[in-house]
């Protein structure tokens, strides 16, 4: 049902009520084309995230790259010098976001192999990787941990124009213990090869902190446990103390920062929810007391539930070392039955693939993994987008309403009944601008 003023067939709308989503239109919406670039966009379908229903022959009224209103139907008439994107059979999503991916890694070079290529090498390829990442469909992404500052650098130039991407928020370094998951852990003593990052007592923490953020980081990541795919450490194995993370924590919100903490250990987990994280990454071997203190705490859960296909048929020959190997066998089903347990028992979810561990494209595969584990396509879609925007903390990202950027994708069919469909999207905008139209 529709309440608004209708003028021919838009309807300007204080409220838009479509599938129980009021749709605020701005008192300036009326006037959309003066003084910038206007576009409207009209298709067959709108997925609205929050109730999960679809939208038939939405209108989107879009200046200078946000949204400024929402309707059904063409409208009658429209700024002068608009652009009309028209979508007809497909289904708009909001621009869809990924929590944890690593642009500076490529899944083709695994343990040693890596090291054969000059340091600029990686910075050379996250050009190539935020370009798949974004015309996959992913218009925004949180970068957890790159070397040589090539992901500030990244966001930097995206944010200019220079190059394609999503909207990139960039963790710099991620960080730990001297000689645990963050570290350099390859390399014998005559290398002297390290995190410059690492950070062994709250103090030390708290610098690494405020030096991160001093040269782009926008959010910070920590690594509380061991891992799979470094060294000497055990995913299990809890790396940082309570008193290090809670130091993270209270340092990084001090400076409007969000934490993430890479933890595939339960104790590790725990104390990270203790600590006030904002949001847990793997969540491997989470417990039940885990999950009770995710939900009491509000704290959001990144479990990347599809890499693990990847990396068990490909890691071998890409120069994954058999340890390495081993620790992601023994973590991926249990992983993936954890992350059943934590939806079914209510804990916030939200979606985040670590790619760089897989290749860079292919972000949307794991939706139909967290299907297959117990999540309605709607609610996988939701954590790719409104939860995900959630977790970060933005309110202008992550759906398709009134005062967020024109972030959107388009596909042929029903995703809410078929979520293999955002695996390979034909149509996507950023920003209000057409960056893949492969219809």
């Amino acid at each position: 049902m529709a309440v608004g003023i209708r003028i021919g067939g838009w309807l300007l709308a204080p409220a838009l009520i479509v599938g129980g989503l009021a749709m605020a239109a701005p008192p300036e919406a009326a006037t959309a084309g003066e003084g910038g670039t206007t576009v409207l966009v009209t298709a067959a379908r709108m997925l609205d995230v929050r109730s999960g229903q679809l939208v038939e022959s939405p209108a989107l009224l879009v200046r200078d790259g946000r949204i400024v209103e929402v309707g059904r139907g063409a409208p009658a008439s429209v700024p002068a010098g608009t652009r009309h994107v028209d979508l007809p059979g497909m289904t708009l999503v909001p621009g869809m976001i990924d929590l944890h991916t690593h642009l500076d890694s490529d899944p083709s070079y695994g343990g040693y192999t890596g090291y054969q290529f000059n340091d600029r090498f990686w910075s050379m390829l996250a050009v190539k990787h935020a370009r798949d990442t974004l015309e996959a469909g992913f218009t925004t992404v949180r970068n957890l941990g790159s070397d040589a500052w090539n992901d500030v650098g990244l966001a930097q130039a995206i944010d200019e124009g220079k190059i394609p991407g999503p909207r990139v928020v960039a963790a710099g370094y991620s960080f730990g213990a001297t000689g645990g998951h963050c570290d350099s852990t390859f390399f014998p003593p005559s290398f002297e090869s390290r995190n410059p990052y690492n950070a062994d007592t709250p103090d030390e923490v708290r610098k690494r902190v405020r030096e991160l953020r001093k040269y782009g980081a926008k959010v910070i990541k920590v690594c509380a446990t061991g891992g799979v795919f470094s060294r000497n450490t055990e995913p299990g194995q809890q790396q940082m103390s309570l008193a290090e993370m809670t130091a993270a924590a209270e340092e990084a919100h001090q400076w409007g920062l969000k934490v993430a903490a890479h933890a595939h250990g339960a104790s590790g987990i725990k104390d990270a929810i203790r600590a006030g994280i904002d949001t847990i990454e793997h969540a491997s071997l989470i417990d039940e007391e885990g999950i009770r203190l995710a939900r009491q705490h509000g704290t959001w859960l990144v479990f990347d539930i599809y890499n693990t296909d990847y990396t068990q048929a490909e890691g071998a020959k890409n120069g994954v070392l058999a340890d390495n190997l081993r620790k992601d066998r023994e973590v991926a089903d249990i992983q993936r039955e954890n992350f059943r347990r934590a939806h079914q028992a209510g804990a916030k979810i939200a979606y985040g693939t670590d790619t760089g561990v897989y290749p860079h494209g292919q972000n949307g595969r794991q939706l139909a993994i967290m299907v297959r584990y117990g999540m309605r396509p709607v609610e996988a879609i939701r954590s790719a987008t409104l939860h995900a925007a959630q977790a970060l903390g933005r309110d202008d990202v992550g759906v398709l309403e009134a005062g967020r950027w024109a972030d959107l994708v388009a596909v042929p069919g029903d995703p809410t009944q078929d979520v293999r469909l955002l695996e390979q999207i034909p149509f996507v905008m950023k920003g209000g601008e057409v960056v893949k139209d492969a219809r």
